[in-house]
């Protein structure tokens, strides 16, 4: 037993003799009460390395081993629970209410509540210009120069203008400086939001040269319903989505991105950026595709792609192939090559659509090749628009998918930088600053955004230091969106194609997760499969929920198979081990002790049980497999003799996290079935919840759980064999 200064040893020398404490404080000891009789050895304190002895009580032994190796024969009384509580003035920690009330008021003054809400009222007033303002300005540039290419390439997906992946890179984004809690993060376009946005807009919007028709007639024809861009769309679902996480950061519910498990985002993430792929290889090679249901479409659009290469532009197609190939040859050799000697990546994308768009202007692609173009891009900013709140009940559903993914990507990229740079993230703030960044973003025509695991890691490799890369990154759109935004009219949109397709080999490759999934536990390796399958052949909304029913499937089937064994003692120690682990720990003979880690409840009381009593022997085993299985009562008979070969049953409770009503219920018809065949039962080990938990129980139902409970293990063993030697002592003394 280690002894710390402080601690509190209560040193019994027999169970009829006095009792004396002794009390270790940095070094120093005394002995409280009456001395005691006999020599006691080896008592040390190993935080501060001295031996404790005292006038022939407490004596020192000269040839103790090195520190590494010694040993420490701690003798105390064996206690029952109750006695402990006692000896160590055990009691329930209670805050009353006036307590409460006081703690929320003062915690809640509105100085507090402004800077716990503007995290950018803590970090500006501290900046320091000499250390962070170049590294803030080169990455802040270096960013800015990819949003302008990501921006308009994921865009696209969103079926949205180009443009408007330059506005997401400006006005929420100015928000979330203020807001935010992470200032590492890339917020913006990113692939899967984008492409998750895509799908609601293509149900609940009318191309936009049908728009100004439809809206113009409205008046005539009353039945005709009114007709949405998809900017409308688009924006109206970065206003519910928005309004959703505000809704989440009122009630607190940051922990909620919990509940995406890794296996389950790493499938979903992989399956969407195929639908990422399948969605651009019409602009790859330069065809028309006709309008595709929204089940099943990566296998139709493969199935139409392969109908239409005949028609294949191959003037596109050949400059898809180009920029794809220069930009992967950029990514797998030029970049580690500059990273080495710049903190400044090789601007390709930004290349790629200069010179893409210079050309198209030259060479005039779309009049000799018939190459498709990106189209007018207005200059200036959008003014401010309300989104057509009459569609906000048909895309809640969506709305909200978006909310959870947008915002479990986000916080996994915030908790990586904030574990590199040892800094905390809010949840919850970052809800606040998410949703109030939608919302503000909705009125200029925004989608929803989201961090991007790219920008965001060349921004961190950049130099980033604080929320001012994203205040210079957006300084630099605005100057592209003023002045150099017709520049991009004439850019083929196969390029913007090859930009997305080239982008998703981080996503691809997540597909090696899977061994590692399956190594670790097959469990996650199936909820990977199915999220990933059924997201990539049916729907992304269809496979997320898919993900989250095989997730908590997943928790269900490790509550009903926990971990459990029998425990035996190895030699001349108060240690108890797994008896099929560990070949040194031996069974006490005639006591059974039943380890048991998990939680009992409603769901697992009937697993508990029969477990028990398997491993105990009360029940016949017909199948002698040494795994532990969910076995019914069907599968045993009834062990008649029990009682023969066990007389004590200690339930080893130390790994019991939780327990309820039922779960108390079924120990005491367990423990009633034991009894009745004359088996002792014992509880030990039980922490302070799940002992509170069994005295209220008892304070209110009748048929209460009594046993005996023990701090320990070793005291429930010490306690039954003095109990059984004064039985026998009894015996031969009536003998």
């Amino acid at each position: 037993m280690t002894i710390l200064c402080g601690s509190r040893i209560a040193i019994e020398l027999s169970v009829s003799e006095h009792i004396s404490e002794c009390y270790c404080i940095a070094g120093s000891y005394y002995l409280h009460g009456d001395h005691c009789t006999k020599r006691l050895t080896h008592l040390i304190c190993i935080t501060c390395n001295m031996d404790l002895f005292s006038d022939h009580y407490i004596t020192k032994d000269e040839g103790l081993p090195t520190r590494s190796s010694q040993q420490f024969n701690v003798i105390r009384r064996v206690y029952q629970q109750d006695a402990l509580n006692k000896d160590a003035n055990y009691q329930v920690p209670e805050k009353p209410w006036a307590y409460r009330c006081k703690k929320v008021i003062s915690n809640c003054g509105f100085g507090e509540c402004l800077i716990n809400s503007l995290p950018i009222a803590r970090w500006l007033p501290k900046y320091n210009t000499k250390r962070d303002l170049v590294g803030d300005l080169v990455a802040g540039a270096t960013t800015a120069v990819m949003h302008i290419p990501q921006g308009m390439a994921y865009a696209m997906l969103a079926e949205i203008p180009p443009i408007v992946g330059l506005y997401m890179a400006f006005f929420p984004v100015l928000i979330y400086v203020i807001f935010g809690t992470s200032p590492h993060v890339s917020m913006g376009t990113f692939a899967v939001a984008c492409l998750m946005t895509g799908k609601v807009v293509v149900q609940h919007s009318t191309p936009v040269d049908v728009v100004h028709v439809v809206n113009s007639t409205i008046s005539e024809g009353p039945s005709l319903l009114p007709a949405y861009s998809p900017i409308q769309v688009a924006s109206v679902v970065s206003l519910a989505v928005g309004l959703m996480q505000i809704v989440m950061w009122v009630l607190r519910l940051g922990a909620v991105s919990t509940l995406l498990s890794e296996p389950l985002v790493s499938g979903f993430t992989t399956a969407a950026s195929f639908h990422v792929m399948a969605s651009q290889l019409k602009d790859l090679f330069g065809i028309r595709l006709p309008h595709l249901g929204s089940n099943y479409k990566v296998i139709f659009t493969v199935i139409e792609i392969f109908k239409n290469i005949p028609n294949t532009n191959w003037a596109a197609f050949i400059i898809s192939v180009i920029t794809c190939t220069i930009i992967s040859l950029n990514n797998e050799v030029l970049k580690p090559i500059v990273s080495k000697r710049s903190r400044v990546p090789v601007p390709i994308e930004l290349l790629a659509i200069v010179i893409g768009t210079l050309a198209s202007t030259f060479g005039n692609l779309k009049g000799v090749y018939g190459i498709s173009l990106v189209g007018k891009i207005p200059t200036g900013l959008p003014n401010p628009q309300q989104p057509p709140l009459e569609l906000f009940p048909k895309i809640a559903i969506d709305a909200f998918t978006i909310t959870m993914v947008t915002y479990t990507i986000t916080m996994s990229m915030a908790l990586i930088f904030a574990a590199k740079e040892k800094y905390e993230v809010d949840a919850n703030q970052e809800l606040l600053a998410m949703g109030a960044s939608n919302v503000f973003g909705s009125f200029f025509n925004c989608a929803p955004f989201c961090a991007s695991l790219s920008r965001s890691y060349i921004q961190y490799q950049a130099g980033s230091k604080t929320g001012l890369t994203s205040v210079v990154s957006s300084l630099l759109i605005v100057c592209v969106l003023l002045w150099v935004g017709p520049f991009f009219e004439m850019l083929p949109r196969c390029v913007l194609a090859s930009i997305i397709v080239v982008s998703l080999k981080g996503m691809f490759m997540q597909t090696q997760e899977l061994a590692k999934f399956w190594k670790l536990s097959k469990l996650d390796a199936i909820v990977w499969i199915v999220t990933f399958l059924i997201t990539l052949l049916i729907n992304i909304d269809i496979g997320l929920g898919a993900g989250l029913v095989a997730s908590v499937g997943a928790l269900f089937c490790r509550s009903q198979k926990p971990y459990t064994c029998l425990l035996g003692r190895v030699l001349d120690t108060d240690l108890y081990l797994d008896i099929k682990r560990y070949r040194a720990a031996e069974e006490i003979a005639g006591i059974k002790i039943f380890h048991y880690c998990g939680g009992l409840n409603f769901a697992s009381k009937n697993l508990f049980r029969s477990t028990l009593f398997r491993k105990i022997g009360y029940f016949k085993d017909h199948d002698q497999s040494d795994e532990d299985s969910n076995i019914t009562k069907s599968d045993f008979e009834w062990e008649s003799n029990v009682g023969e070969k066990v007389r004590c049953v200690i339930i080893d409770a130390t790994a019991l996290s939780y327990v309820d009503a039922p779960g108390i219920r079924s120990l005491v018809a367990a423990q009633r079935e034991l009894v009745s065949s004359n088996i002792t039962v014992l509880l030990a080990g039980a922490n302070g919840p799940v002992l509170e938990m069994i005295e209220t129980y008892n304070s209110l139902e009748s048929d209460r759980l009594q046993l005996d409970t023990f701090p320990t293990v070793h005291d429930a063993v010490v306690y039954y064999k003095m109990i059984e030697a004064k039985k026998d002592a009894a015996i031969t003394i009536t003998t």
